[in-house]
This record gives structure tokens, sequence and C-alpha cells, in this order.
């Protein structure tokens, strides 16, 4: 009979394999942080250790994708730096600023801007001597006569502009106002957050703007009636009056318009309020807030470090006759961001496939080579191939026959939506417009919000028109 094992040794043995797989959990976190994670944590705004890297590195350039400086120190002769924006206001929020804390790409970008790759000598004598290494430029995917543009277009008018590929996700374009000037955003900064006009001009209404959708939601209503009535719903048919009644509630199109007899093509182009209250009180409400969800609503933008504002979709099911007639046209309690409906609007243009949308495109040394490069990515389908073209069908019809007549062009046939979005009574209409270009090839989505506008057809979709003129006519 062999001796038993003390009691004590398997004990020890117990410890020293617990400690093992301790320290093995340790060294592969600590790996994961550092290739992982290091550029989150670095880039945060309250590690210490980013001033450490402004003392070591002058930050890098932000450069548009031509190459054009949208952002760079600049450096006295006493060695003072102060960082410059050639655009001042035009590019304010999406490049964003580095005084008062980061925001936009500054913020994005910032692990890299402070990061320097000149050649390991050169980073030994600038140490040795006390100065510092040039950081590394940021190329962004931005087109600077489409931001251009944009912001002119926008004029006096407070609201927003996105444009951007839909096949890539490109953000070619990002604009807001009211805004700042980035130049001067240190002196200006007590009266810009006292905000006594109530203008928001540091809100990036493009990414972190809350509006109700107004008819631009009525793409929502009509996949979910499509989904419902996959064999039928080209058969439905409604008789505008100018006014639909429900009980005790009526739902009049926009100025009292009367449509007259509308198929379901021409109730979504002709954005026929009474059409599409209709459809709502024949939906599954359950349904409905699932397609919304899938559609980004209540959820995560696949925008990752740049702030932006979820949108908000809250009818459930048992919901009351009112908010059932208001929510299906795009009112009621529904609440969207531009950035959002672009978004929403792309993956429609790019066959149902949502591309992750972005800024960086390259980061490159002082010497110009390439140091990380930024590719297209997929993030997932919205819907299927099928209900993406038959969207497309219905966006075609705004333009050839509906509301969106400024976009009528022989050059290219555009998709689109336009709404008017009421959000306080007595104030006139947030306008929206949404739409890609060309329709059956697409090349770029641009969304439009002008606040207190009018109607989207008149005060978006003009603004629209430009930027679908440049990108494709170049």
């Amino acid at each position: 009979m062999g001796k038993k094992e003390p009691k004590s040794n398997k004990v020890i043995l117990a410890v020293t394999y617990l400690g093992a797989a301790l320290f093995l959990g340790l060294a592969g976190y600590m790996g994961y942080f550092l290739q992982v994670q290091r550029e989150t944590v670095i880039n945060n705004s309250y590690n210490a250790r980013l001033d450490s890297f402004a003392n070591r590195v002058v930050r890098g350039r932000i450069l548009a994708a031509d190459g054009t400086v949208l952002a760079e120190n600049r450096t006295d002769g006493e060695g003072n730096e102060t960082r410059i924006y050639p655009f001042g206001t035009v590019f304010d929020h999406v490049v964003g600023y580095s005084s008062n804390g980061k925001t936009g790409i500054e913020s994005l970008a910032n692990f890299y801007l402070l990061t320097s790759h000149v050649n390991l000598a050169e980073q030994v004598v600038n140490e040795l001597g006390g100065a510092k290494s040039q950081g590394d430029d940021v190329y962004t995917t931005l087109d600077p006569e489409l931001q251009q543009a944009a912001w002119a277009a926008l004029g006096d008018h407070r609201g927003a502009v996105i444009a951007m590929e839909p096949d890539t996700g490109k953000i070619l374009a990002m604009v807001s106002k009211p805004g700042y000037d980035p130049n001067t955003l240190a002196q200006d900064w007590e009266v810009l957050n006292a905000d006594e006009g109530g203008q928001s001009p540091l809100l990036n209404r493009a990414a972190q703007g809350l509006y109700p959708p107004g008819s631009t939601f009525k793409i929502v209503t009509a996949l979910e009636y499509m989904r419902e009535h996959p064999l039928d719903y080209k058969d439905y048919r409604f008789d505008c009056s100018g006014t639909y009644v429900n009980g005790d509630y009526t739902i009049r199109c926009y100025h009292g318009e009367s449509h007259g007899s509308q198929d379901f093509v021409q109730a979504f182009a002709n954005s026929c309020h009474g059409a599409f209250a209709s459809l709502g009180v024949e939906l599954d409400l359950a349904s409905l807030k699932g397609t919304a969800e899938e559609l980004l609503f209540n959820r995560e933008l696949p925008l990752t470090g740049f702030p932006y504002k979820e949108s908000s979709f809250v009818m459930e099911p048992g919901a009351g006759t009112w908010e059932i007639l208001q929510t299906s046209m795009g009112q009621g309690k529904t609440e969207m961001t531009p950035l959002h409906n672009a978004l929403l609007t792309a993956a429609i243009a790019n066959g149902g496939t949502l591309m992750k949308p972005y800024l960086l495109d390259r980061v490159v040394s002082a010497g110009e080579e390439e140091v990380k490069k930024f590719m297209p990515e997929a993030w997932g389908s919205l819907m299927t191939a099928q209900e993406a073209a038959n969207l497309t069908e219905l966006m075609e019809a705004v333009v050839t026959v509906g509301t969106a007549s400024a976009l009528r062009t022989d050059a290219y046939q555009a998709a689109a939506k336009t709404g008017s979005a009421e959000f306080e009574t007595g104030r006139e209409t947030h306008a929206w417009f949404t739409g890609f270009a060309p329709a059956q090839d697409p090349k770029l989505v641009v969304t439009v919000l002008v606040e207190e506008a009018g109607t989207g057809g008149r005060a978006a979709a003009p603004i629209a028109r430009q930027l679908f003129d440049i990108y494709l006519t170049r």
C-alpha cells in the first residue's frame, strides 16, 4: 500500500496552481490592455498622461481628405504654440477644439496627434536637447468643397447637414449651425457657455440634436407596412380630402392639401398624413417598435469615439389612438438625430447593409510615412436587399412626382424623403430632407435639417441639391 500524499503538499500545490493562473490571467489582461485598450485609455480626457505627451510632442495636423489643413500648431519666436483653424467656423463642430477640453476630431484623433513617428535618432536628439518631436498628422474623410458648400447653403438658419458615402461609410461633410470660432474659443468661452440667446452654439446639431423626424419617419412606417403586407402592399388605396378623421381625432395634411385618390407609392411620394395615419392604426405596434429598433432607434449608433445622442421611439403596444396617429407620421414623442437619419438612408442606398460611419482616413508621420490606415467596415444589415429596393422605388417617386421636385434633373435620378416636423404650437415646422443619388448606383447620401424653415421640399431639398450637383458632376 503506497504512502498517502501529505495534506499540506496538496494545499501548497493548489496555491501554486492558483498563483500561476492568476499570473497568466494578469499577463493576458495586460496584453489585451496594451494591444486593444491602450489608445482608448490614453485618449481619455481624465488621463493625466496626455499632458506628458503634449510636453514632448508638437500636436500633429488635422487634414481634409485632399490634404487641406484644417488644424495645425504654429510656434512663435518665443516657442509659444497656438492651435490654428484656417477655416474658422466652417469645420467647427466636426473638427472640434483642443483647448478648454477636446471635442470632435481633436478628441477622436487625440492619441494619434500626440504620437510621434519621426525617426528614432531625431527623437533621441530632441529628447536630449529638450525639444519636442513633431506629432503625426491625421487625414480625415472630409471633403472641403462639400463642407464649405453645405455651410454656405445653410446660411443664417439653425440646423445641420451631413453628407456621406453609403458604400464605404466615409463622412464627407458635417455642418452644424449656429457655431463658434475655434480660434477664439478661449476668449469666447464664458459667453458661449452662458448662451444668453438660447442658440446652443456648442451643440453639434448633426450628431446631438434630437428632433421629431416628421415625414422622414414614413420610411419606417412604410417598411413596417410592407413587412406586414408583403404581397399586397401596392394594393393599398386612400382617398385624401385633406383631413382624416378617426373617432374624436382629426389629422390634416400639410396646409389642408387634398391629395385625392392615392395608392401606396403616391401616398409616400406626396407625404400624405391622412394615408399614413390610417396605415398606423392597422399596424402591429409591437412589430412596429421592433422594426424601429432594428433601424437603430433606442440603440447605440456604430460611431465610436464621437459624441452623439440616441434617437428614441417610445410608443408601446396598447398605445392610444392619438399617439398611434401621430407616431405613424413622425410626430408624437419620437425623436431622431440627423446623423441617425443619414445612416438609415445610407443603409437603404447600400442594399440594406449599413457601413460603419467614420471620419479618420489615415495617420501619417512627419516624414510622410503611413502609420495607420482606416478601412471601410460593414456594421450589419438593417433590412433585406429587396426591402431596400422597395424603399428606393418609393423614394424615387418622391423626386419624380412628389415633394422633392427640387431634385428633378436630367443629370441624375435621386431618391429622397422630405419632412416638415411640428414641434411647438404656433411656430414654423422644422424642414427635413434625406436622400441619395444616383438612385440605382448610389454615390452620395445627404441629410439636411433646417430649424423652423417650413417644408422640407422648399427649404431643405435645395440645400441637398447643391451638394449632389457638386459631387456628381465633378
